[in-house]
């Protein structure tokens, strides 16, 4: 297993109260798992978890096998690739110095990215379909290039799991099915795929495997069948929704039911 954690539970200090608990998973190469859950319930804070940008109160994360808190964040790097959902840039690199900074982890201390570097940021960039943007700073393009920015800068990182917080918050409708597609075809790659969204949708699209986190920090886990079910999304919304199949999309959608209030 690429990734596997064993009952984990994370609680701010000083707070009281616990954000989730018991959380168990395993992921293997080209597997997804969708993390589905009201705001506030605690999605971005597992995800940094696993990402080992917080730690957890309790309970082991393993990554390859090996116990991700005695690893070297260099270590951490080379096998975790991670989107964040909102990063604030600081400096007007060029959209392509800025992906070429995945290449990080590889890069020994005061080196610099090789043409061999730089090559594969385009490469890249081109099958993500941003390459027409390359030169252009990244403070100065939209909140959904930037995304797109930042997952090819991860894939830059040739990591072996990919995590993504909201991957297609900022992104527009059409925007949003590439990069879900995208994402279907990294696992099929060999990319072990971990992502939080508001959409049961994506996850039902993507299949594999889907986590609930609920506001009671409860997570369940299982196959996207047996866990997106119509009980479940009413209990983590709170409102009516129905799953329908459309023949012509050939995969199953969430619809608000039509006499809901």
């Amino acid at each position: 297993m690429l990734l596997e954690v064993r009952d984990l539970s994370f609680s701010y200090r000083g707070s009281g109260r616990q954000i989730f608990r018991d959380v168990n998973l395993s992921l293997a190469a080209g597997e997804v798992l969708t993390i589905l859950g009201p705001n506030g319930a605690g999605k971005s804070t597992l995800l940094n978890c696993l990402a080992n940008l917080l730690t957890p109160s309790s309970g082991k994360i393993f990554l390859d096998g090996c116990p991700l808190s005695r690893m070297r964040l260099r270590d951490v790097a080379r096998i975790i690739g991670f989107v964040p959902q909102n990063h604030n840039a600081m400096y007007a690199y060029t959209v392509r110095d800025f992906v070429v900074m995945g290449r990080a982890p590889h890069l020994g201390m005061f080196r610099r990215p090789s043409a061999a570097d730089y090559a594969l940021a385009d490469e890249v960039m081109g099958d993500l379909n941003i390459l027409h943007y390359a030169d252009r700073p990244y403070t100065r393009i939209s909140g959904g290039e930037r995304q797109q920015a930042l997952i090819a800068r991860a894939l830059v990182q040739e990591p072996k799991i990919l995590m993504f917080d909201e991957p297609t918050n900022h992104l527009d409708f059409g925007n949003q099915l590439r990069t879900v597609n995208k994402i279907g075809e990294l696992t099929k790659k060999g990319y072990a795929v971990v992502m939080t969204t508001h959409m049961p949708d994506h996850a039902m699209r993507l299949g594999g495997l889907t986590a609930i986190l609920n506001r009671r920090g409860e997570f369940l886990c299982g196959s996207a069948d047996e866990v997106i079910t119509e009980e479940n999304l009413r209990d983590i919304y709170q409102t009516d929704i129905r799953i329908v199949y459309v023949p012509e999309a050939g995969y199953r959608i969430c619809v608000f039911a039509r006499n809901s209030s």
